[in-house]
């Protein structure tokens, strides 16, 4: 039987920009990324470590299909983004990837359960079912207490618990935290690694974690060393 084709597949890729933006030709050219290659199998945790300025966040926007590479691949299960248009792009990010961001990016005014909910407000799913997918994301990291509680009526930790559950009620492939420990104290941020680690595990999602802490970094499978665009090692446990 054929293996099925990795979650996300980076091939050869570069990412340049020009100061000033594109259309100014005297603009200097920035080579965030230079041939950079790796691939996430279904289920891994890999986590990407390096300084700034190293080019996590040009990968990050990358992974996300938030952007497209200058040259090189880019394919999510098997799906170039090249070939896709900004519709289907955005399609994608909806279904197959789960953001957790580091500033847990929760609407102030709005019950944990309608942010966990807001992914699928995007896909027509009606308000009863939206809400019954809330609720069993916000039980799955520990949260059915606070269904009703906005950001301000939590502490940092149960807010980025909920940017987990958000991230996971729409039962996507990959999970994408973009320093998911840099606002949070040691033991909360170790917590919340846990639940990531556990809710990848139990769901079979990859994870993919951009840290610059070495100690969150350890934590994966994989650990993928990238510094002035390029990858300088990789490291399983």
């Amino acid at each position: 039987m054929r293996a099925p084709p990795p979650v996300v597949d980076v091939v050869d890729v570069t990412r340049s920009y020009r100061l000033g933006g594109d259309k100014d030709a005297d603009g200097a050219v920035v080579h965030a990324l230079r041939g950079v290659t790796f691939a996430v199998q279904p289920g891994e945790f890999v986590s990407i470590v390096g300084p700034s300025g190293s080019g996590k966040s040009t990968l990050l926007h990358l992974l996300g299909a938030l952007d497209r590479p200058s040259t090189g691949t880019v394919a999510f299960s098997g799906r170039d983004v090249e070939g896709l248009s900004d519709a289907e792009l955005a399609v994608l990010r909806n279904r197959e990837i789960g953001f957790v961001f580091q500033q847990f990016q929760l609407l102030a005014r709005t019950p944990a359960w309608q942010n966990v909910a807001l992914p699928l407000v995007y896909r027509g799913v009606a308000v009863r079912e939206r809400r019954r997918l809330a609720t069993e994301a916000l039980a799955a990291v520990g949260l059915s207490h606070r269904l009703g509680h906005r950001p301000a009526q939590l502490s940092g930790g149960e807010q980025q618990r909920v940017a987990v559950a958000r991230a996971l009620v729409t039962e996507p492939r990959l999970l994408l935290a973009d320093e998911p420990t840099g606002n949070l104290d040691t033991v909360t941020g170790s917590e919340v690694m846990a639940l990531l680690r556990q809710q990848g595990a139990e769901r079979g999602v990859a994870l993919v974690v951009i840290t610059h802490d070495p100690e969150v970094a350890a934590a994966a499978s994989r650990r993928i060393r990238i510094r002035d665009g390029c990858i300088h090692g990789e490291v399983a446990a």
